[in-house]
């Protein structure tokens, strides 16, 4: 009689899927606010000239009014004015000055932004502009007297034969640099250094070529209202997933139980930066030791690190070191803080040629894949 027979049979197979709740964790950061300004300048200008120096400078002074509606790209539109020089260096030396009003547009560039990333609270910040305007020159008496005293001679008079009366309107082309000191967010100290082109006859002299004259101005900003503000930016945690498969037989005769496969599944954390920085926080160096950790828990386990940069600041060279030095930074940590073997690890930059993230923010990452 056989009295084998099944007691019990069950075959359980089954797969769970565990993710841990995706914790919303933020950061504040500073964003740029576009905003107006207001700016006054007085300074000296240069007329260039065949006589000295020192007899070619006129005082000047300029009132604007701008918007900067990116933090590197703004428009200015003001008015600069009061008095240029000349001179001719003959037989005897004349100089005569005039005065002049010229309105002006100029689209300003923030370099320091452009180059270095936005920072609300940097200190110095050093900007190109370009523009276009109008030079309306008036009260030009003093060479007319000079073309009187030179007696009607065509030889002596040649140099004034671009000698203008009345009002003589000409288009004027102007570019130059700027550098500012921030007092505070809404007052500004300013350095501004300028050249200005015209057409021939700017200064009663005809000689075929364009006239020049260079302004030098110091003054002040005002903004009109806050630069920057405080935004609220969510960092989302990486989720972690737990596969695991049980099965298990009972039978008359007990046999040999197999233990199954541990399936190990990938360790990811990305590590973020702050702007333009390199160091990694006390809260992101957590995440760094969570990867030490799974390391030493499996020892044939390596970690590859790629670091980014974001490609709304800076430039392709400068993000490129960035989001090499972000990488480096997690790679020291392990093998510094740690005691990770410098052979388990792999390490990549892509700077900003790769946005793993929507966000622009979320690019200032060291995306870590420990496997």
């Amino acid at each position: 009689m056989n009295f084998k027979k099944m007691i019990f049979s069950s075959l359980l197979l089954g797969a769970s899927l565990c993710v841990a709740a995706q914790e919303q964790k933020t950061e504040t950061v500073d964003a740029f606010k576009p905003h107006w300004y207001l700016q006054a300048q007085v300074g000296g200008q240069y007329t260039l000239g065949e006589i000295s120096f020192g007899d070619l400078i006129s005082p000047n002074a300029q009132l604007s009014a701008g918007y900067n509606f990116s933090s590197i790209f703004g428009v200015r539109l003001g008015v600069n004015a009061w008095q240029s020089k000349a001179g001719w260096d003959g037989a005897t030396v004349y100089n005569w000055k005039w005065n002049y009003v010229a309105p002006n547009a100029d689209l300003t560039v923030n370099l320091s932004n452009l180059l270095c990333g936005y920072k609300a609270d940097r200190k110095f910040n050093v900007s190109w502009f370009a523009g276009l305007g109008a030079n309306i020159a008036f009260g030009n008496d003093e060479a007319q007297d000079v073309d009187v005293a030179l007696g009607g001679s065509e030889e002596n008079r040649q140099n004034l034969s671009g000698l203008w009366d009345g009002t003589a309107v000409r288009l004027q082309g102007r570019t130059g640099f700027m550098a500012d000191y921030s007092i505070n967010e809404r007052w500004i100290l300013g350095l501004e250094l300028q050249a200005n082109v015209l057409n021939d006859n700017y200064n009663s002299k005809g000689g075929k070529n364009a006239d020049w004259f260079f302004n030098g101005l110091v003054g002040v900003k005002y903004n009109l209202g806050k630069t920057s503000q405080k935004k609220e930016v969510a960092v989302p945690a990486t989720p972690e997933r737990i596969i695991e498969r049980v099965v298990e037989r009972v039978v008359e005769k007990p046999a040999p139980v197999q233990q199954a496969a541990q399936v190990v599944e990938p360790l990811r954390r990305d590590v973020f930066f702050t702007i333009n920085s390199t160091a990694i926080t006390a809260a992101e160096m957590q995440k760094v030791k969570d990867i030490a950790d799974y390391l030493n828990k499996y020892p044939n386990a390596t970690v590859e690190i790629t670091g980014y940069a974001d490609k709304g600041t800076g430039n392709a060279t400068i993000n490129k070191n960035l989001s090499a030095k972000r990488a480096q930074a997690v790679v020291d940590a392990l093998t510094n803080n740690y005691g990770v073997a410098a052979s388990r690890i792999k390490s990549d930059s892509k700077g900003d040629t790769e946005q793993p993230f929507e966000e622009a923010i979320l690019n200032r990452v060291s995306i870590c894949i420990a496997k």
